[in-house]
């Protein structure tokens, strides 16, 4: 089965940003041993790297015209900050990989769906 996870950045400390100085020096350096794990986990696509949400811009069509609007569809805190794709027997595996994601312990969250075919 694949699924998609989405991380979810909510409050958590990035690098080069003030907050991301809030973290010791171990805490950081644990942050970057996560990620490099998760990357090298079997079963585990990586997506492309996503800039900053206030970077993102949202687009609709109302009444026939299309309307740009600075910033993602949700506040900084609700945008997905990165994803990928997990293959595994089942979704208890994909929970135990979501568990070791940073933002899952540092103010953000994880989101598990199942990839599907809808068409």
């Amino acid at each position: 089965m694949q699924f998609v996870v989405l991380i979810y950045q909510g409050t958590t400390p990035l690098p080069n940003t003030p907050a991301w100085d809030t973290l010791t020096a171990d805490e950081q350096k644990a942050v970057y041993a996560d990620y490099g794990r998760l990357n090298n986990t079997p079963g585990v696509s990586q997506g492309l790297p996503l800039g900053l949400p206030t970077n993102a811009k949202t687009v609709r069509v109302e009444a026939g015209n299309t309307v740009v609007k600075d910033g993602p569809f949700v506040d900084d805190k609700g945008a997905v900050g990165g994803y990928f794709v997990f293959e595994a027997d089942g979704i208890d595996a994909a929970i135990e990989v979501a568990s070791h994601i940073p933002a899952a312990r540092h103010g953000g969250a994880i989101e598990i769906r199942p990839a599907e075919t809808y068409w």
